[in-house]
């Protein structure tokens, strides 16, 4: 029923997008190791003397009622309603179709803006009318590359309206009978010349989605180890209700990012591959909790921008390690993401700075560290984050001291700096901590680095970082208000430019434990 959507257009609420807040992020008093002293989400602070950043429309749009309803309250079983849509993003004026397939006579669509929203995470901005369900064919099938595709019907057309502000969406599929599930989608602007620009990482979403049987690292019942080619042209799996990894790794910082009301938009990994270029339009690039999956293309563009003064933020172990390259797929251009891990990608014989190994391999040769300044060495850990630089600017407001412990932020992924692995020297580490993986011991950080540009690099080592940023209140939360107030200060300081004019580098490695 392709057009279905168009039909009839059910609006909850204007269709104007702006949001509310002042700055409101102050961590609390921290003593002794985990012990913290708030009493909600946010403690009002002074407004920050920084300009430039902020952004009227999303301090606005956050102020509109929010709701909670985007959680799904019954997932059903695998197959009892799933989706996908033709694109990971689109601009306002565009129509993004969804194939949808369902046990239930009909369902319904429901399309969420994410943020703050007086911290209930989003906002309900329209609805479909009722659309006749289908039990769509299941997987085919690539014996050679492992590859599965749901080649399905269109569902029903999505309108991107004019009045939806760039920002990560939740699609909220419905089915009559009461199961719901995710689909994940997000509204770009590429004329946006927004202070951040903050990329949601669907190809790693893609590389762990098992949804057809083989993810990037594992088949089931397929005779494969694993797939080398994966497609968007299927949903996600039912881990984390077809979100991929959006809700766990990705939402709590873009829900601290509109309290803030920061000047914001944002982008995915593929379109960061297709339209590199479009980073030197921003001050900051803020690449999420598991940002893994990068082309090519990708690290040019991030190397590029560095050098012409944006600052990156990694706000993730594990960033960056493999590299990737895109083909097209019956349902259109860049749609499936390539990774041999291997010599054996064919792509080696013509063009060999493209295989799709890990980036510190041959023959392509690029660790992680010349662009991070640290890199990933282990998994899983679980560890106390230890402060070794307390009087630096990130730790301002925060109260923390020499040594002090903040309680499980390091895992499961962890990265280490270390001189020898061909980065940048100039780099200071703002918390080194002990960890035992595998039975070696070993070293977490936080690390942060100018470039001769006055570009910063700041990276935090370990994807628990995100997790950190929710509210106390949600359910998921393992909330911490250092975290959220760290967060805050990098933000503020990326936003207005090179962030080496205020903070350079004070290199401070040499002596530490390990090094």
């Amino acid at each position: 029923m392709l057009g279905f959507g168009l039909v009839v257009l059910v609006a909850v609420g204007a269709f104007v997008f702006a949001s509310r807040v002042a700055p409101n992020e102050s961590a609390g008093a921290v003593g002794t190791r985990g012990s913290v002293s708030t009493s909600s989400s946010t403690t009002t602070t002074t407004q920050p003397a920084v300009t430039g950043v902020y952004s009227r429309l999303v301090s606005e749009e956050n102020a509109r009622p929010g709701t909670a309803a985007w959680r799904l309250s019954d997932q059903g079983a695998p197959g009892d309603i799933e989706g996908f849509t033709d694109a990971t993003s689109a601009q306002p004026g565009e129509i993004v179709t969804l194939r949808v397939s369902t046990v239930a006579p009909s369902f319904t669509v429901e399309a969420y803006r994410m943020g703050w929203y007086q911290g209930l995470g989003g906002r309900l901005v329209w609805t479909s009318p009722a659309v006749p369900g289908q039990l769509q064919a299941g997987p085919t099938w690539s014996e050679e590359t492992g590859t599965a595709e749901a080649r399905w019907d269109p569902s029903v057309e999505v309108p991107i309206l004019d009045a939806w502000m760039p920002g990560s969406y939740l699609l909220k599929l419905v089915a009559s009978t009461g199961q719901q599930r995710w689909v994940p989608l997000t509204v770009r602007d590429d004329a946006s010349t927004a202070a951040y620009a903050v990329m949601n990482a669907v190809t790693t979403w893609q590389a762990y989605n098992r949804w057809g049987g083989c993810s990037l690292y594992h088949c089931s019942d397929r005779g494969a180890d694993r797939a080398t080619v994966v497609s968007f042209d299927r949903p996600y799996d039912a881990v984390a209700g077809g979100s991929g990894d959006f809700v766990g790794n990705e939402l709590p910082l873009i829900m601290r990012v509109e309290e803030l009301g920061l000047d914001v938009t944002y982008l995915t990994s593929v379109d960061l591959h297709q339209r590199p270029e479009l980073l030197a339009r921003h001050k900051g690039l803020v690449s999420l909790g598991h940002d893994e999956y990068w082309s090519k293309q990708m690290r040019d563009g991030a190397e590029q921008a560095r050098d012409a003064g944006v600052n990156l933020m990694f706000l993730g172990a594990n960033a960056v390690y493999r590299q990737i390259r895109f083909e097209p797929s019956p349902g259109g251009v860049d749609r499936r993401v390539v990774n041999y891990r291997s010599g054996a990608d064919p792509i080696r014989r013509v063009d060999p700075a493209q295989t799709t190994v890990s980036f510190r391999e041959s023959p392509v040769n690029r660790p992680e560290a010349t662009l991070i300044g640290q890199q990933y060495e282990c998994n899983p850990v679980r560890a106390d984050l230890v402060v070794t630089d307390p009087g630096a600017w990130v730790w301002a407001g925060t109260g923390v001291t020499a040594g002090q412990h903040l309680e499980i932020v390091v895992g499961s992924e962890y990265d280490r700096f270390r001189p020898g692995d061909g980065g940048p020297r100039n780099v200071q580490v703002f918390a080194h901590s002990p960890v035992r993986c595998r039975g070696k011991a070993s070293y977490a950080d936080v690390t942060y680095y100018t470039a001769p540009s006055g570009a910063g690099v700041f990276a935090t080592g370990t994807n628990y970082w995100v997790s950190k940023l929710n509210p106390p209140e949600f359910p998921e939360s393992p909330y911490n208000p250092v975290i959220v107030r760290v967060t805050q200060n990098v933000l503020l300081a990326f936003g207005e430019g090179p962030a080496g004019a205020a903070h350079p580098s004070v290199p401070n490695w040499e002596g530490l434990p390990g090094l």
